[in-house]
């Protein structure tokens, strides 16, 4: 058990690091296509990247565990379902929001929903020690001095973010209940496929998509697709199997801690002490945040 929360911790983390750089991406996105094309794209490409990997992953399954994908065929494919409406609207709302707001406020406000998630614990029946209250609190405040450099305040932008961040909640909680008995590669693979198809009828209706367009945004559009989609919800799925979803979102909650670093290497944006103290407290958080699960996960 001690081996498998260290490698969950391992997956979660390295998804957040992926989902960090997909922030400057995003970005750039913007510059050449709307956010429902981004999306749209995006996910479809994440979707198709992940078949193969399918067909991969099945050959090295043994018998007991594919009568057991058989088995659960029809659950699969309802909660991919779910998940992906769950998703395009998350991932949406975000992606409107960055049009009208700073990404230093996009990233706090995003970064609310390691709030949300105890809280829609509690009326999951859920317990969390008060160890995981205080690292909530403290992550809060390490993404505050992280993020936010100006007065605070609610734009369209912010409350389209804020829409992601109430959203995004109820993802983890649906992975975590679908992750333990159903194959996560699948699941990733019918949620963007879901998402995609629900953002590219969006794109169609809301916005005047442009082929040359797209193309121009090729390299911001591989990333976010096939590593952000394809990559990193996959090792998400995999890293909440079994592992506490509020650790988790915690675990996650680092991708604004690499978004800045990848800021600074890729785009030469330094931090400063203010926002170094927010990384330490980030991290602190999510520290004091594995004590209680030693006894829970």
């Amino acid at each position: 058990m001690q081996k498998l929360k260290w490698k969950n911790m391992v997956l979660l983390l390295l998804a957040a690091f992926i989902w960090g750089v997909a922030f400057v991406a995003q970005s750039v996105g913007m510059d050449y296509i709307g956010p429902f094309t981004f999306n749209g794209v995006r996910c479809l490409i994440g979707s198709a990247f992940l078949l193969p990997c399918i067909f991969v992953f099945d050959r090295t399954k043994n018998m007991e565990e594919k009568e057991k994908i058989k088995v659960n065929q029809k659950t699969l494919w309802l909660a991919g379902i779910f998940c992906g409406i769950i998703l395009f609207v998350a991932t949406n709302a975000q992606q409107i929001g960055l049009q009208y707001t700073t990404a230093g406020k996009a990233g706090f406000i995003t970064a609310l929903y390691i709030v949300f998630v105890p809280i829609i614990g509690i009326f999951l029946k859920k317990k969390c020690h008060w160890n995981v209250w205080i690292s909530v609190l403290i992550a809060v405040v390490g993404f505050y001095l992280l993020s936010i450099k100006d007065g605070f305040s609610l734009s369209k932008g912010d409350f389209f973010v804020f829409i992601c961040a109430l959203v995004f909640p109820f993802h983890i909680w649906c992975v975590n209940h679908f992750a333990p008995f159903l194959d996560g590669v699948r699941l990733s693979c019918i949620q963007f496929c879901v998402c995609g198809i629900l953002s590219v009828i969006c794109m169609f209706f809301l916005e005047k998509p442009e082929l040359g367009a797209i193309l121009s945004a090729w390299a911001p559009i591989l990333y976010a697709g096939i590593l952000s989609c394809g990559v990193g919800y996959t090792l998400q799925i995999i890293g909440q199997k079994n592992f506490n979803p509020t650790i988790a979102s915690l675990l996650m909650s680092f991708e604004s801690v690499f978004s800045v670093l990848a800021g600074w290497v890729l785009l030469g944006q330094a931090l400063s002490k203010r926002e170094m103290a927010g990384c330490v407290l980030i991290f602190a958080g999510v520290v004091l945040a594995q004590i209680p699960a030693k006894k829970e996960v």
